[in-house]
């Protein structure tokens, strides 16, 4: 099914979703396609890794807590992987600890958004944010 293109140089914006709680997932898919982004969606990591090595997208938003392979281990995996260490990831975890937002961004991750604390229009605002951040930065 086509999907609109975005504004951003009349290139359809690729995004990865991965995330296991399948209705958060569904609202997130459905907003990102309505925004015009090619939204493409995995429920654990081995999927998301999968999806990302087939077609890599323009940003990843990257769940931590995963069935099969954890979001800190995903992220470790595409920021060692030359194919993907230059693809941008946010996390948006119900993970918040300091810690754990030390972590994520040690390994590479771009942002941190705490699932409880933004809204379903602020996620994909901000997605749109970092990818014009990060195509400034190259």
């Amino acid at each position: 099914m086509p999907t609109p293109t975005a504004a951003a140089g009349g290139a359809q914006l690729k995004v990865v979703l991965v995330e296991d709680d399948k209705f958060l997932q569904k609202i997130l898919m459905t907003k990102f396609i309505k925004e015009g982004f090619d939204a493409r969606a995995a429920s654990d990591a081995e999927e998301g890794l999968q999806l990302i090595l087939t077609e890599p997208p323009n940003i990843v938003l990257l769940d931590l807590i995963l069935p099969k392979m954890s979001g800190f281990d995903l992220l470790t995996e595409l920021k060692t992987n030359p194919k993907t260490k230059n693809v941008p990831v946010v996390i948006l975890s119900n993970l918040g600890q300091e810690e754990d937002i030390i972590r994520a961004k040690g390994l590479g991750a771009l942002d941190f958004l705490v699932k409880a604390d933004i809204s379903i229009n602020e996620v994909v605002q901000k997605v749109k944010e970092i990818y014009v951040r990060h195509l400034q930065g190259h």
